[in-house]
């Protein structure tokens, strides 16, 4: 270790803080941040660090710098700023170079409304922004279909429309604006507009409700019976989209919601902006985990980066399990029950949903990556040493003990490799024992294996429960394989996951890639030993019928088979075409046989 480095470590302070690495190049490699920086950055420089990547980077570090600050809050601050400014190579980048949709309330005389992408300094209102532009269209649709508003980019100042600088156009010939140009509308009434949309686009609805029941009323009273009911038809638009948008209880107001899914190279989080009960935003991003990162820092830095980026001032923030940082004025609640219960779900859902597509986009586009990603979940789920790349599967087949076969499947990378599929014939086991016919075939499928000196699998999956493991992993012992390769048993009734000596089962989650990898194979076990002992029991069947002929042998029956397919083909053939295949002998001992019944 580099003896300056060392000398920096020694005098660590103990402060809440964030610390930076540096290579020989100084180049920033990482920053993080701490409740204890003395604490935190030692146990970089563990001999015991988990994961590769950890390794690689602390074998770059030939310096580093901390910066002490308040609070563990402030620390997280300042670590995100310096991540979004720097950009290190190993750190999380929540920040993503898209530019997202605003609405638009622009600071000028009788304001317009529309969509941007590029927010301008000038004193307009901006809202977002959104991560998708649809919702926005949505909304900006709903909000033209309810008030009529100017869409030209004329200066309409005070002076100009007093001096009749201006003419309508074709928009208030179509009723689609009411002529602030000329002074057909008044600002006063404008701007009311405008006030009861800044509500509608918050999620605050009673404004414009309340703006347009005037509106209907006024009309009413005035006998303009056809107008009143266009306002009826717009305050229907509204209230089908509130509706739409409502999330269980609209007394829930004010709140940011956070869900989370992850696997072993990524996370995928999910935020929702509620107001007055309505989700006025939802955003969803994938974050790639470069050091191992846990759910908790992750959530940690998105939920201030997605704060800001949403430029949320909300008082309570609901997520799906603790954090150990606490935000000044804001409570973090994990809710348990109730409506926040399934908001947060819903959520998570998302954060799942995404995660999914992520995965469909990827297996199309990068099957390696995804075969990859794959393997690194199993190895982890089922507590291997190394990625189980080959599989093999048994299961055993028989009816009433009778015609029994065993199957062996093999997969590699996950897919199924046919051509290395095996069926064994019990040879010690006689009826229908499947403990033992499994503890047979497994020492011979392995003591082969070894002798011909082919490659082992990585994982062995047992058909069965507890029973059938615990006679595969005999054979195992026997081999001295037993702890070199993981064998794993599952159930069919629950999907439960049996390990050797370990009496609790494992209960995957039922859209894990890794659980249906394993029903796969099982299934393809399954589906591969009943086609073949079907197939054994139809010719033990066929063979058992022509055995009753005397004087017709294994041999002739073969042959027979092999020509004529069927029991049935033999009884119809004539003695012309049996004489040519097995001589006349034969042929008319076959022939009178079927013949004399």
């Amino acid at each position: 270790m580099n003896p300056s480095l060392e000398l920096q470590l020694k005098t660590l302070p103990s402060e809440p803080g964030v610390y930076r690495y540096y290579d020989k190049n100084d180049q920033l490699l990482y920053v993080g941040k701490a409740k204890h920086l003395k604490k935190r950055v030692l146990s970089y420089f563990n001999k015991n660090l988990p994961g590769y990547r950890i390794k690689i980077m602390v074998g770059k570090i030939v310096r580093l710098e901390t910066t002490i600050v308040n609070s563990e809050y402030d620390a997280l601050l300042l670590e995100n700023n310096l991540i979004k400014e720097h950009r290190p190579f190993y750190n999380v980048l929540l920040k993503d170079d898209k530019t997202y949709p605003w609405i638009c309330i622009k600071n000028e005389n009788f304001p317009r409304i529309f969509l941007t992408r590029n927010v301008v300094k000038d004193g307009s209102e901006y809202y977002g922004p959104y991560a998708k532009v649809r919702p926005a269209k949505i909304l900006l649709d709903t909000i033209k279909h309810i008030y009529k508003l100017r869409t030209c980019n004329l200066n309409l100042s005070p002076n100009k429309i007093e001096e009749g600088k201006y003419k309508v156009c074709l928009e208030y010939h179509i009723k689609n604006c009411e002529g602030p140009c000329e002074d057909l509308e008044s600002k006063e009434d404008y701007d009311e507009k405008i006030d009861a949309i800044r509500g509608i686009i918050k999620g605050d609805f009673r404004k414009a409700k309340e703006y347009l029941v005037n509106q209907m009323m006024k009309q009413a009273e005035n006998l303009k019976f056809e107008e009143a009911q266009i306002i009826k038809e717009r305050l229907d638009i509204l209230e089908d989209y509130q509706a739409k948008n409502t999330v269980v209880n609209p007394n829930i107001d004010d709140v940011d919601v956070f869900g989370m899914t992850s696997d072993e190279t990524a996370a995928y989080v999910n935020f929702f902006k509620i107001r007055n009960g309505n989700i006025i935003q939802s955003f969803t991003t994938e974050i790639k985990k470069i050091l191992e990162e846990t759910d908790e820092d992750i959530m940690e830095e998105a939920l201030i980066e997605i704060r800001q980026k949403f430029s949320s001032d909300s008082k309570e923030v609901l997520l799906p399990f603790h954090l150990s940082v606490e935000i000044p004025n804001v409570k973090l609640i994990v809710p348990k029950v109730g409506d926040k219960k399934r908001i947060v779900e819903l959520s998570e859902k998302n954060a799942k949903e995404y995660r999914l597509e992520k995965l469909k986009q990827v297996q199309i586009v990068d099957p390696e990556r995804h075969t990859n990603r794959i393997m690194a979940e199993m190895q982890k789920l089922l507590r291997m040493p190394i990625e189980p790349r080959h599989i093999e599967g048994f299961d055993n087949s028989n009816i009433q003990g009778t015609n029994p076969v065993s199957a062996c499947v093999v997969f590699k990378d996950g897919k199924p490799s046919k051509a290395d599929y095996r069926i064994f014939h019990p040879k010690t086991v006689e009826g229908a024992n499947d403990f033992a016919t499994m503890e047979e075939v497994i020492y011979r499928r392995y003591k082969r294996l070894l002798d011909e000196g082919e490659d082992l699998p990585q994982l062995i999956l047992i058909d069965g429960g507890k029973g059938q493991l615990s006679s595969a992993v005999k054979s195992l012992k026997l081999l001295g394989l037993y702890g070199k390769i993981t064998i794993v048993g599952i159930a069919k009734r629950l999907e439960e996951i049996f390990f050797p000596e370990d009496s609790i089962p494992l209960y995957l989650d039922k859209k894990s890639e890794t659980l249906k990898i394993l029903q796969r194979v099982r299934d393809e076990a399954h589906r591969f030993g009943v086609k073949h002992h079907r197939t054994r029991r139809k010719n033990s069947t066929i063979k058992s019928e022509l055995e009753e002929i005397p004087g017709v042998g294994e041999k002739t029956i073969e042959l027979l088979l092999s020509k004529l397919k069927s029991v049935k083909r033999i009884k119809e053939s004539s003695l012309e075409t049996l004489e040519e295949i097995l001589g006349k002998s034969k042929a008319k001992v076959i022939h009178d046989f079927f013949n004399s019944l």
